[in-house]
């Protein structure tokens, strides 16, 4: 257990006083949670902590998101807390996303009362088992006077490797009781091994020699954007960023080259394609990323891979060096190589990237009953600061704003890899509550704005001014997709409407504004980035524009 650098604790506190003492000292500051009966000291003892904030959220669900978004943005675990049974297993979406998407949170769960545990007690679960497949740690403490000592490993394991969620069940007659005065553990840093002279100079050469090299980013080269942009020049390499990874390298740069997401142009994938070397940093190469598990092409690239996760070597990738080492670090020392590449010319590969994520002109013009949704993102983009920070649910609108929207700018996309509908509205209020001075922008089909959509309230109660569009078509469109393609004919994917969002975004104490043009939506934008409250901009948007190639009529009616 993790026992450096101590400080000593005050005399005569409870083990939630003292586990919210852990926690502040390891420059943990938010915990967002629905309050329960199985933790109420703790509660108690984090909103009286004056180095920490207590948010209460209106479903586990989104106190989930907005524990991973905050420390996805800040690079800090934040907490997620949540009774037994039922709000564990409302909590356990935002954890697997935690997971999924290699970001560190500390999960308190509330548990039966020790002398009831095994009995199947009022809402029990095993919650050790029930968390240990979607967390890095999952554990169940059973004195009180370990509760601050398991505290500090959490933080540790949550913090090293490849960092992820720590579950950590507590039966509820354990936060109340007094605990010896002692001192407070203090989590070391994680340590962030580095490439070496040997590693990095066989990388450089290898990376000098090669014809068409190309980079893999993924979120664990976020930190060291500027190297990375250092090492793609000093090597003459393109960069795709992974999957939702999109402002790992700026988008404006001549040699970035795409996004590696779902419904990825074939064209835009031809320069990863016929690349010699490929380099993969910080990155887990998963099914999304490498396109169902085809790329990189082995039989044409040799392939390397930094990361500090030894765990996950990409299984599927016959690697030709596989390096343990954290990924800015790596970065910062190939940057410094004594090599320097020749001369590549990707505008090529470059210019198939941009026209694939301009709007088309033919949109403008769009006749549907509703707005396209290319107007939609030719709308954002005219009517919002390039450096806000944009949280992004799972749905088919996404396709338009992970092609129309450019990340031109560091710390600006907060989005699951692992796909989770409801993450967008919950993501944007932790996104502004930990950074009150940045624009922050939630985008949503109406299915996943009215799973967690509830978390408007959150917003107004916490002051979190954020910016809402809602891309309304009646639709599960994801699916209505898959279903249209795959069986020619839809089921339970039509979701009703048009629904008076805006309504019900003033009836939660918010601003709401419903928008049918692009001058619309651009005024709406606008009045909203500079309002005091929340604002939810519905946007009505056609059912009929499916995908960024196709529409639900052309798939329902294609041969089969």
């Amino acid at each position: 257990m993790a026992t450096a650098d101590h400080r000593t604790a005050p005399p005569d506190r409870t083990a939630a006083q003292a586990v919210v003492d852990v926690l502040a000292a390891a420059g943990v500051r938010r915990c967002y949670t629905v309050p329960g009966e199985s933790f109420l000291e703790l509660a108690d003892a984090i909103d009286r902590h004056p180095a920490m904030r207590l948010i209460s959220t209106r479903h586990e669900n989104g106190a989930g998101f907005m524990a991973e978004a905050d420390a996805k943005l800040t690079g800090v675990p934040a907490v997620a807390a949540a009774t037994r049974g039922p709000g564990a297993a409302n909590l356990a979406v935002g954890v697997h996303t935690a997971m999924q998407d290699s970001t560190p949170m500390i999960v308190f769960l509330g548990q039966a009362e020790t002398e009831r545990l095994g009995r199947e007690a009022f809402q029990e679960v095993d919650l050790t088992a029930f968390y240990a497949p979607i967390t890095k740690w999952s554990t169940t403490v059973h004195r009180a006077d370990r509760l601050a000592e398991v505290t500090a490993e959490a933080i540790r394991v949550a913090r090293s490797g490849r960092p992820g969620p720590v579950a950590i069940a507590v039966p509820g007659d354990l936060f109340g009781t007094p605990v010896a005065a002692g001192r407070t553990p203090r989590p070391p840093a994680p340590s962030r091994p580095p490439l070496g002279e040997a590693e990095r100079d066989r990388l450089a050469a290898w990376l000098t020699r090669a014809v068409r090299p190309v980079i893999i980013a993924g979120g664990g080269a976020r930190s060291a954007r500027g190297d990375l942009v250092r090492v793609a020049e000093r090597f003459g390499a393109g960069v795709y960023a992974a999957w939702r990874r999109q402002d790992v390298f700026p988008n404006d740069h001549p040699l970035y080259l795409g996004h590696l997401g779902l419904g990825t142009p074939p064209a835009t994938l031809a320069a990863l394609e016929e690349a010699d070397a490929v380099l993969v940093v910080g990155c887990r190469l998963s099914e999304t990323t490498t396109q169902g598990y085809r790329l990189p092409d082995t039989t044409r690239a040799r392939v390397a891979r930094i990361d500090i996760d030894p765990g996950r070597p990409g299984s599927h990738v016959d690697l030709w060096s596989s390096v343990v080492a954290d990924a800015g670090v790596a970065l910062g020392e190939l940057a410094e190589a004594p090599f320097q590449a020749p001369y590549r010319d990707w505008s090529t590969a470059r210019r198939t990237w941009v026209e694939s994520a301009t709007v088309p002109e033919e949109t403008e013009a769009h006749g549907g009953p509703g707005m396209h949704p290319w107007q939609v993102v030719a709308g954002m983009r005219e009517a919002l600061p390039e450096d806000a920070i944009v949280t992004n649910d799972a749905g088919n609108f996404a396709s338009f704003l992970h092609r129309g929207w450019w990340f031109r700018h560091p710390g600006t996309q907060l989005a699951p890899t692992s796909g989770a509908m409801g993450y967008a509205v919950p993501a944007a209020v932790a996104a502004k509550v930990a950074a009150p001075e940045r624009t922050v922008v939630a985008v949503a089909g109406d299915g996943g704005a009215l799973m967690t959509g509830q978390e408007v309230e959150t917003a107004v109660r916490e002051g979190a001014a954020i910016t809402i569009v809602v891309f309304q078509n009646g639709l599960y469109g994801t699916i209505a997709m898959h279903q249209a393609r795959e069986m020619g004919r839809l089921a339970g994917t039509r979701i009703g409407g048009p629904l008076d969002l805006a309504g019900w975004a003033r009836a939660l104490g918010a601003r709401g504004a419903t928008v049918r043009t692009g001058e619309e939506l651009v005024k709406a934008l606008g009045e909203a980035v500079g309002a005091d409250l929340p604002t939810l901009v519905d946007v009505r948007t056609d059912p009929e524009v499916i995908s960024p190639v196709a529409t639900l009529s052309e798939l329902l009616e294609a041969p089969r």
